[in-house]
């Protein structure tokens, strides 16, 4: 399995493998590489749906001279270590689960935000923490936090006799943000159905539209079903682990 930096030529394979639907498994085994040094490479230059060959090899050049020019500023420790957690795990699970994100469509930074809070064992950092960790300007990490929030996938906390606000992940953050979808589909299928009444429900276009209606409304008393479902399974198993034996 060849080592080294990518090629300009590689580079370009990955970007026809991605805009072809193959995974980064089917990608890496074209190349013969780690499945790893092409998660790193799409997570670092853009995600999956922005990855450009021609762009991503330039910026690794740019690293690449940098670096011949002089260490950059060292990113700050984080508690990984402290932990018990290998660094280098870390890093790679932060860049996988990056680009995961970036997947399904939340911007890299935003992905990059919600990535440290979840693999930060506290959970919850302030916006100086984030800015430093990411290594990127506190504007980044507002807009960020502010998207975030928007989709009730964090949530913020002041700190206690301080005047700064620290964003927090939690064990209801996904039901949190699946749930806001939820209402979301409700709303959709409301309007399509005004809609529907306005267009003429026996004409094409109001059939059309009473049909994403009944869609929409069906996809989100499912979502509202199984997101009850699920809270009130987990519920009942932290009662049954903390129960006396």
């Amino acid at each position: 399995m060849p080592g080294g930096r990518l090629t300009h030529e590689e580079r370009r394979e990955i970007a026809e493998g991605l805009v072809g639907g193959l995974t980064y498994t089917e990608i890496a085994v074209r190349l013969d590489r780690p499945v790893s040094t092409v998660t790193r490479e799409v997570a670092r230059n853009g995600g999956p749906a922005a990855y450009r060959a021609d762009t991503a090899h330039r910026a690794t050049v740019g690293r690449a001279r940098r670096s011949r020019q002089g260490p950059a500023p060292a990113a700050p420790a984080v508690d990984d270590a402290a932990h018990g957690h290998d660094p280098g795990a870390v890093r790679e699970l932060e860049e996988q689960f990056t680009a995961m994100m970036v997947g399904t469509g939340l911007p890299r930074m935003t992905a990059r935000v919600l990535t440290s809070l979840y693999v930060t064992d506290g959970g919850s950092l302030t916006a100086t923490e984030l800015a430093e960790r990411l290594q990127v300007s506190p504007a980044s990490i507002s807009k960020a936090v502010g998207e975030l929030e928007q989709q009730e996938l964090i949530r913020r906390e002041r700190e206690p006799g301080r005047r700064r606000d620290r964003y927090v992940i939690d064990a209801d953050a996904w039901f949190r943000g699946w749930m806001a979808s939820a209402r979301q589909n409700a709303m959709l299928a409301d309007f399509a159905r005004r809609s529907a009444r306005t267009l003429g429900a026996a004409t094409p276009a109001g059939t059309r539209m009473q049909d994403i209606g009944d869609f929409f409304e069906h996809v989100g008393r499912t979502m509202i079903r199984a997101a009850e479902e699920w809270r009130q399974e987990r519920d009942t198993g932290r009662t049954s682990r903390s129960a006396p034996s």
